[in-house]
């Protein structure tokens, strides 16, 4: 088995592991915490981070793990997982099965693997590199392993428009999504990283956010790229991921056209 091969196996794994420990907490009383970012938190998110780290210090000991709710382990070589137990944790208290476990795979500062996992309905995207381990956008997008792609969709007037939330904007921000809102056809907010699965199955045209943790995205990058859309900066850069845990904005797209239109509506 080669090496991608190998940490694909892993990477269902690790989500299979998460399920476990997430599925009685849904919709049970349970403490809701808050942090001092003012999230909220639940021992599910803490305890399915706690199984993922555990396998992969196991099987992968010199590899780097970056996740939301426990402190950084720094690894000794190229490969860094990037986790969030569970991202749309308001969702998941709400009792609205929209949330998702995301767990990604960067190989010297660039995600090449990605699962988007539900644990509720039982959806699960990859975005896996070929076998000989290329990277992101030459390898392949898939829910339930069959084959996903993004929408073709390039006129503005017909895109269909989401974000978590106008909250997580600043003033700038906040006037390019009204702007890019308004010349779109319909705009939708409140589903976290749902909203990306959406956008990489076909959808949803344009995901933006204006305020990003890295392991918020790093999982949805190459379930996104594979699958034939863009996820970049509101620069049309491609997202920083060298530990700065802080991304300004992000948008996804399905296709290129429908990218650099919204870029431009967003830069005003």
């Amino acid at each position: 088995m080669d090496e991608a091969s190998r940490y694909l196996a892993l990477a269902h794994r690790l989500a299979d592991a998460a399920g476990e420990v997430i599925r009685p907490y849904f919709r049970a009383d349970i403490e809701i915490i808050t942090k001092a970012d003012e999230s909220p938190v639940t021992i599910a998110d803490r305890e399915a981070e706690r199984v993922i780290r555990a396998i992969i210090e196991a099987e992968c000991p010199d590899h780097g793990i970056r996740g939301e709710e426990f402190p950084e382990k720094f690894g000794a070589g190229e490969w860094h997982w990037y986790l969030d137990p569970i991202d749309g944790t308001k969702l998941f208290i709400s009792g609205i099965p929209l949330f998702g476990t995301l767990i990604a795979l960067a190989h010297n500062g660039r995600p090449v693997l990605g699962v988007m996992d539900q644990p509720i309905t039982g959806e699960r995207w990859v975005g896996a590199p070929n076998a000989t381990g290329d990277a992101t956008g030459d390898g392949t997008a898939s829910l339930n392993g069959a084959a996903i792609g993004t929408s073709k969709v390039t006129d503005l007037a017909k895109a269909k428009l989401f974000t978590t939330s106008m909250g997580y904007y600043d003033k700038a921000q906040l006037e390019g999504f009204q702007r890019l809102s308004a010349a779109t056809s319909l705009t939708r907010m409140g589903t976290d990283c749902y909203a990306f699965a959406m956008l990489a199955s076909g959808f949803v045209d344009i995901v933006t956010e204006g305020y990003f943790n890295e392991w918020d995205i790093a999982a949805l990058v190459p379930i996104i790229e594979n699958a034939g859309g863009l996820v970049t900066d509101w620069d049309g850069k491609p997202l920083p991921f060298n530990g700065q845990v802080a991304i300004p904005n992000t948008i996804a797209a399905a296709n290129p056209e429908i990218h650099a239109k919204a870029l431009a509506i967003l830069r005003g």
